[in-house]
C-alpha cells in the first residue's frame, strides 16, 4: 500500500514543482493568479482609472462668472448673475480653455485649482463663438499642466472620464465611452465637428476635460443634447475633440481670434450606391452641393447646386469631413482651383477663398 502512495505522490510533486518554476520564471501567470489567491480577490492590478484620474485631475480648474445686471432693482431678484463652468490648464504658464457661454459677457471671471489656489486677475485671451471655446490666461508658473498625446486618435467604444465640478459640488469625476465622432452642431461644418459620448456632464462641467482611460486629454466637455420639445434624454453629451480646441488655441493665441476660410456652399457625400453620376457611367468619390450662399465665393467661381466636386487644391474629395478641414484652414484670399462634374460632364473652376464671419 506504502508502496502505491510513493507512486502516485512522486509524479504529482515533480508535477507541483515544475508548475511551481514555471508560474516564477513567467511575469504574467504569477500577476493572473494572485488576484485568485489574494484575499479579497482584489489586487492593486484590478480594473481602475485612478492612475488615469491622478495625471488629469489637478490640470481641471473651477471657472467662476460674474455679470452685473442692468435692469432695473424693481425687475431683478440680485444685482449679479452668476455663472458656474470648470476648464483645462493647457499649459504649466496659465493658459486654460474652457467654453465661451462659461465666461460669455461676465465682468468678473474668477479661476479656482484643483489644489484650492485662486485666481482672481483672469485675462480673456480670446474666444470662439463656432466652438463654443474660450481660452483664458493666469499669471502662474509650473502649473499642473494636462496631459496630452498628439498621436492618439478618438474611436467609437473608447472609455473616456469626464472631469469637472457639476453643480459646485467639488471635483467630480464620471465614467463610459464615445458613442460617435464627427457629429455636426452647424450641418455639413467641419468647425464643430464633436465627439459623441454617454459620460454624465452637468451645469459646471462644461469646459471641463474628456481624458482616456490613461489620462491623456481628449476633448473638451461641451454640451448636452436638448430638443425642442425639451425631452428628458439620457446618454447623449458632447465634447470638442483635442485636435480641434488645440487649433483653436494655438489660433487665438497667435491672432487672438480664429480665422477660417469659407466658400459659402452646404454639401453631403455622394452615394456611390448603383450611381452614374459622368457620361462614361463611371462612380466617382466626391461630394454633392446641396445648398449655395448667394453671392458667396463659390457662387461667384460659377459652382452651381446640383455639382459633384471630386477634387479641391489637388486634393481628391474622398473624404468631405477632411476636405471641409482644408477649406476651413485655408488663408482666406487664396485660390483653390475646384474640379467638378456637371451634367455628367467635368469642369474646372477657380475659388477665392472668404473669412468665415462669426457670430457673437
Amino acid at each position: 500500500m506504502l508502496k502505491k502512495i510513493k507512486f502516485a505522490l512522486l509524479p504529482l510533486l515533480s508535477g507541483l514543482g515544475i508548475a511551481f518554476i514555471i508560474v516564477l520564471a513567467t511575469p504574467s501567470l504569477r500577476d493572473a493568479l494572485l488576484p485568485i489567491l489574494s484575499a479579497d480577490g482584489f489586487t492593486g492590478s484590478h480594473m481602475s482609472y485612478a492612475k488615469a484620474v491622478r495625471r488629469a485631475a489637478p490640470a481641471v480648474v473651477t471657472v467662476y462668472s460674474e455679470r452685473i445686471s442692468t435692469q432695473p432693482r424693481y425687475m431683478q431678484r440680485q444685482n449679479t448673475v452668476s455663472e458656474l463652468g470648470s476648464g483645462v490648464l493647457m499649459s504649466p504658464d496659465g493658459y486654460i480653455l474652457t467654453n465661451y457661454h462659461v465666461i460669455n459677457n461676465a465682468d468678473l471671471v474668477e479661476v479656482i485649482l484643483a489644489d484650492g489656489r485662486r485666481f482672481s486677475e483672469v485675462q480673456l485671451v480670446g474666444f470662439d463663438t463656432v466652438t463654443d471655446l474660450a481660452l483664458l490666461k493666469v499669471a502662474g508658473e509650473n502649473l499642473p499642466a494636462i496631459p496630452v498625446d498628439n498621436d492618439f486618435k478618438p474611436q467609437v467604444g473608447d472609455v473616456v472620464l469626464a472631469i469637472g465640478n457639476p453643480l459646485n459640488l467639488g471635483q467630480t469625476i464620471t465614467q463610459g465611452i464615445i458613442s460617435a465622432t464627427g457629429k455636426q452642431r452647424v450641418t455639413d461644418s467641419s468647425h464643430s465637428s464633436l465627439l459623441q459620448m454617454d459620460a454624465a456632464i452637468n451645469v459646471g462641467n462644461s469646459g471641463g476635460a474628456l481624458v482616456n482611460s490613461h489620462g491623456d486629454l481628449v476633448g473638451i466637455t461641451s454640451a448636452q443634447f436638448k430638443t425642442r420639445a425639451n425631452l428628458d434624454i439620457q446618454g447623449i453629451f458632447f465634447a470638442v475633440p483635442y485636435s480641434l480646441a488645440k487649433d483653436v488655441m494655438d489660433k487665438l493665441i497667435r491672432y487672438g481670434r480664429v480665422v477660417r476660410g469659407y466658400m459659402g456652399m452646404d454639401v453631403t457625400a455622394v452615394d456611390q450606391q448603383g450611381r452614374e453620376v459622368t457620361n462614361n457611367h463611371m462612380a466617382i468619390a466626391g461630394m454633392r452641393i446641396n445648398k449655395m450662399d448667394p453671392l458667396g465665393p463659390a457662387w461667384r467661381a460659377g459652382i452651381k447646386e446640383g455639382d459633384i466636386v471630386v477634387s479641391m487644391g489637388g486634393h481628391s474629395v474622398s473624404n468631405i469631413q477632411q476636405t471641409l478641414e482644408r477649406i476651413a484652414n485655408t488663408e482666406p484670399g487664396t485660390e483653390l482651383e475646384v474640379e467638378l462634374y456637371r451634367d455628367g460632364e467635368p469642369h474646372t473652376l477657380t475659388v477665392t477663398v472668404a473669412e468665415l464671419e462669426t457670430r457673437l
